[in-house]
């Protein structure tokens, strides 16, 4: 299923999500200009769960620059569709949650969740030395913000039914609850089947994500009125 808008419509402008799309593609066309050297930097900037499992605990310095790919790995990319899929999904309901929440605090989330979901797939594959990349987990926390917040406005989405397209309108708690679902079984069956590490997808870096997303979203909008309250559903 791929959502193509909502309908409900920002009260401001969305800078913040339109400058994480921003730094996303400037970063994955530095990625293409840097040809043999790829390799090298993604081994560098990646989060590889192994390199965790050996940190001391006693040693700062260790664990600081073990958070540095955490953070960096988020905004890289292993190529063009894994990139247009990820900001497709930032565009459509990342809007939404930073009107709702303020930029400063949607940072926060946007930011935490990728951590959480980093943390998650380490916590699943503790032994990979299989790097990851993508903003993923972060994505998927912004996916779990709008859900608490607008279970019930309409998502236009599009459902392949064999060559073509349908297309429907969706409540946000069907659509993403299914999302939040696959990704649930793709994860346990990735850990009991090893399919984390041979099919390159984290599963468990959405699935942490997403909770993270839910739970800062719960805290975070508390004492924040809902400008869209009369208006949810109209667009």
């Amino acid at each position: 299923m791929l959502p193509f808008r909502d309908r409900i419509r920002s009260r401001t402008v969305p800078w913040l999500t339109w400058a994480i799309v921003a730094v996303n593609v400037a970063v994955f066309v530095y990625e293409l200009s840097l040809g043999r050297a790829l390799p090298d930097f993604m081994a560098r900037h990646a989060v590889v769960p192994a390199r965790f499992s050996d940190l001391p605990w006693a040693d700062p310095a260790a664990w600081l620059a073990a958070a540095e790919p955490t953070l960096v790995s988020m905004f890289l990319h292993g190529g063009w569709l894994h990139l247009i899929l990820n900001m497709w999904y930032l565009w459509v309901f990342g809007d939404n949650v930073e009107d709702r929440i303020g930029r400063v605090r949607y940072l926060f989330l946007y930011l935490a969740s990728g951590a959480v979901g980093t943390l998650a797939h380490i916590w699943a594959n503790p032994g990979s030395e299989i790097p990851i990349v993508g903003a993923s987990g972060a994505i998927a926390g912004v996916l779990g913000a709008y859900l608490v917040t607008y279970p019930r406005v309409k998502v236009l989405t599009g459902i392949p039914v064999f060559v073509f397209i349908h297309i429907v309108e969706l409540p946000a708690w069907l659509l993403l609850g299914l999302w939040f679902a696959l990704q649930m079984l793709s994860g346990v069956a990735a850990i009991s089947t090893t399919q984390i590490s041979a099919g390159g997808v984290a599963w468990w870096a959405h699935i942490g994500g997403f909770a993270a997303g839910m739970v800062l979203m719960a805290a975070l909008k508390l004492g924040k009125p809902d400008r869209h309250r009369r208006r949810r559903g109209s667009r």
